[in-house]
């Protein structure tokens, strides 16, 4: 006889109706080198982010926020790559060959790059509720 357990908690996602338009979230998973360049120009494309482009790159929260800046020290290098600088590689603790989920808001202009193993953290409950079978 099984005894009846009770459902762990998953995140609710809110539904959004989209409003005429809005643009939503582009995501792209890509590596970082060892110079912290991201792979990925896509992501940096739909931005409109040409080479050049001066930005602030800050980690938040274990995250890294990239935002364009008239006064930014940071820039999308001359083939259209993203460098994340050597401080906030390290404060998020990224070394070459690591991947980051790359999010991109078109409307605001903002990416946010989520290193895998913050990931892993938020979503590790969700996961272990799945894989026992505690959500329907």
């Amino acid at each position: 006889m099984g005894r009846s357990r009770r459902p762990l908690p998953v995140p609710a996602l809110e539904s959004r109706s989209p409003s005429p338009g809005a643009t939503d979230t582009v995501y792209a998973l890509s590596a970082v080198d060892k110079s912290g360049r991201v792979a990925d120009r896509s992501i940096v494309r739909v931005l409109g982010w040409g080479p050049g482009a001066r930005l602030d790159i800050r980690e938040q929260a274990g995250i890294i926020v990239a935002r364009p800046a008239a006064d930014g020290v940071h820039y999308v290098g001359d083939r259209g790559h993203l460098h994340l600088p050597l401080a906030v590689r390290r404060w998020c603790r990224l070394t070459a060959g690591d991947r980051v989920l790359l999010a991109a808001d078109p409307a605001t202009g903002v990416l946010v790059a989520h290193p895998l193993a913050v990931l892993d953290r938020l979503l590790a409950d969700v996961h272990a509720a799945v894989a026992g079978g505690e959500v329907e």
